[in-house]
């Protein structure tokens, strides 16, 4: 597993390529990459600005794997998360989770994703035409993660 919040862009290629590295157990590998648009709520967005809190990020997106791990029969997963002003197409976040078979990678994949999404200490805020304006969040983010609570045993 590996979990990394940075400024810096990444390699899609070059990190898929890492994770798979001598491991021929792998028959999946599935990814999720978010990218900057350059519309949210009508408005044109002309930059969008990351923000977190170095060490507690790291350890609820840690968290947040080890989840996924105990809940599918997965081999590894990548965490990448930037911070810091992006603009619009600029790569944000990728998670990627290798496994026997697509199915599990394709749970464990969106399970990370939707609970990052409500659960990671990010805070966005946008430059807009308006003026600069923090990113709420979304019902929709809540209602995706709600499908993966534990099922209730009667």
């Amino acid at each position: 597993m590996a979990v990394r919040v940075q400024t810096a862009d990444f390699d899609l290629t070059t990190e898929l390529a890492q994770l798979r590295a001598n491991t021929p157990k792998v028959g999946a590998v599935v990814t999720f990459l978010g990218t900057v648009r350059d519309l949210n709520e009508g408005e044109h967005v002309a930059e969008m600005e990351l923000e977190h809190y170095p060490g507690m990020t790291e350890k609820s997106l840690e968290d947040i794997v080890n989840q996924a791990k105990a809940r599918w029969d997965i081999f590894d997963a990548l965490v990448i998360h930037r911070v810091g002003p992006l603009k619009p197409l600029d790569q944000i976040v990728l998670v990627a989770v290798t496994s026997a078979h697509r199915g599990e990678a394709f749970d464990a994949c969106e399970f990370i994703i939707d609970y990052l999404k409500t659960e990671a200490p990010f805070w966005k805020k946008e430059q807009t035409p308006a003026g600069a304006r923090w990113v709420d969040a979304r019902v929709s983010d809540d209602e995706a993660m709600a499908k993966w609570a534990p099922v209730s045993q009667a």
